[in-house]
């Protein structure tokens, strides 16, 4: 698939000041200002970020309320229900928060919905197992923010809620006892962009504090805050940064027993960073949710028995396996249907309708569409009689907005800017699509059919030094809004040492005046005869290191290349 190259704006006066503070590479310095790290200051808390640096639980609007009624829980000896979603950042919120709260009392449980039995989200099943095991007071982590009748709901059954979510609320709010959610309009939380453990994280951090306990009764889930911050794609940017760097360290020095199980299972031995984390760690607890139960996930993180653990992540890993074939099947036959059918071709957005498929993976199977056929997708199944599925987008297309103009149509759906769900009745699916593309129509440009290749900066090859790939290293945790850094290097010339590796990769060495560098060009074999002309090309790479024969040298890694300009 062509893609478009957009090369990101420089503010040289605000490079130029910052590489006179901080003397490193003006391509360094160009980058950080492109992410608002423009002064010494913002620097060395980038580079050295501290947990000092996080703000206070109690800067969170009804920080104070959520305490309050979960100590007269403790006082009342209270049953408690920590709730979560079946995801990553539901699973991990929810062990994070049941543990704390069960090593200083003992009155509290967790429930994870079913997501075939109940759906994504507080259920009307949930609220009832609350009441007939006489639960007072539920804690929902991860979702809660739109259950306005399900709230009010619990509220007739003498069930308080308290409501930790990062989704983003309704005008109106339901009626729990605190809500606990940066993006409210009244929050003065400094950072919005926490994810769901990262709120019920604070939550602890708060009680911790209330309750004169040591850090260390909070800071020892930091892995769990880390593992949800990268599986849940939030922005790796302020106070994310902060919990993910630490969390990462935990994980790399003394994880939980349960992801050190994960670990061991995948086979991952050397040191892990976010991409280990979203592409190892996050597809097993996830695959616990689309193939069978994700309570498991949570048995999994509160496991402190090793041997335990590694059953349960040995679980994980067999779901896992089970979805990876499973989303494999759908996708070949989704594309086949594209492929029979020029009507979608033609469209500005693909949805994709069988009864048969396994709504665990629709998601997974609507991001692999994307990467053949660049439209927003949604993928379509069949339960319990209605149609249901998930969506995804493309670059600049809000998806949630573009679904939630149909929402005359549909009986239930929810997400964010770039994935989202939603349910509808069978005999409204043809007037759904027709809508549904209007509504993209809209809002979409040709060119943003066209997937955007962003390019942070111009470079030399000559500047590629062991010490400008230091500081790339001390950028890390990478992830949205701190990207790895994608660099542009024009007329380069191949040698006759490129090759085609495994029939759909190059092994490069590619040479720009005196300077050979070696790389790799994942699914690039196709574009050989290109590199092979003997014309200069321009080059999109990142840079990262080779290990081979216990030595360790700089390479490219390729995400396009074109002819010269």
């Amino acid at each position: 698939m062509e893609k478009r190259w957009t090369l990101l704006p420089t503010d040289e006066t605000q490079t130029n000041s910052l590489q006179q503070s901080l003397r490193i590479h003006p391509s360094l310095c160009s980058i950080l200002t492109q992410r608002n790290i423009n002064t010494f200051d913002k620097a060395r808390n980038y580079f050295r970020p501290e947990l000092k640096q996080l703000h206070a639980p109690w800067l969170m609007h009804n920080m104070d309320l959520a305490v309050e009624r979960i100590q007269k829980a403790f006082q009342t000896n209270e049953k408690i229900l920590v709730y979560g979603d079946y995801d990553v950042d539901g699973t991990t919120a929810v062990a994070c928060v049941y543990q704390f709260l069960r090593k200083i009392y003992p009155n509290v449980d967790f429930y994870i919905p079913h997501r075939y039995r109940e759906g994504y989200g507080l259920s009307k099943q949930g609220i009832e197992y609350a009441h007939a095991h006489h639960y007072g007071l539920v804690i929902l982590l991860d979702c809660g923010i739109k259950s306005h009748k399900l709230i009010a709901y619990a509220k007739t059954l003498n069930i308080d809620c308290i409501i930790g979510d990062h989704h983003l609320p309704d005008d109106v709010l339901p009626p729990a006892v605190a809500i606990l959610n940066p993006k409210q309009k009244n929050c003065p939380y400094p950072y919005k962009e926490l994810c769901g453990c990262g709120i019920g994280f604070k939550l602890i951090t708060a009680l911790a504090e209330q309750l004169q306990l040591p850090e260390q009764e909070y800071m020892q889930y930091i892995d769990l805050v880390a593992t949800a911050i990268a599986a849940d794609i939030v922005p790796i940017t302020e106070e994310n940064r902060i919990l993910a760097f630490y969390g990462l360290k935990k994980i790399n020095e003394n994880p939980c027993p349960g992801i050190k199980a994960i670990i061991q299972c995948s086979g991952l031995s050397n040191v892990l960073n976010i991409t280990n984390v979203v592409f190892v760690i996050a597809p097993r607890v996830n695959a616990a949710g689309r193939m069978d139960d994700a309570r498991k996930a949570v048995e999994l993180f509160i496991e402190q028995n090793e041997t335990q653990a590694l059953q349960y992540a040995t679980m994980l890993q067999n779901d896992n396996t089970d979805r990876k074939e499973t989303d494999a099947a759908i996708t070949e036959e989704a594309l086949a249907m594209i492929d029979e059918d020029e009507h979608w071709k033609q469209r500005n957005c693909t949805i994709l309708f069988q009864p048969h498929w396994h709504k665990g993976v629709v998601g997974i199977v609507a991001s692999r569409i994307i990467e053949k056929h660049y439209r927003p997708t949604i993928v379509l199944t069949e339960s319990n009689g209605l149609i249901t599925g998930s969506a995804r987008s493309i670059a600049g297309l809000n998806i949630y907005e573009t679904i939630d103009s149909c929402k005359d149509l549909l009986l239930n759906y929810g997400g964010h800017f770039y994935a989202a769900g939603l349910t509808l009745h069978q005999n409204q699916l043809h007037t759904f699509i027709e809508q549904f593309d209007a509504a993209v129509t809209k809002r979409i440009t040709p060119e943003m059919l066209i997937p955007a290749l962003m390019i942070d900066n111009e470079i030399h090859f000559d500047a590629i030094t062991p010490a400008f790939y230091t500081i790339i290293k001390q950028m890390e945790p990478f992830g949205p809004s701190n990207m790895r850094p994608v660099f542009l290097a024009r007329n380069v010339h191949n040698t006759t040492h490129s090759k085609i590796v495994k029939e759909k990769h190059i092994r490069f060495v590619l040479q720009q005046g005196n300077k050979r560098l070696a790389g790799i060009g994942f699914n690039l074999a196709h574009k050989f005869p290109l590199l092979n002309s003997g014309k200069p090309i321009d080059i999109a790479f990142s840079i990262d290191e080779n290990e081979w024969n216990g030595a360790t040298t700089l390479q490219l890694k390729m995400i396009d290349f074109r002819l010269g300009e």
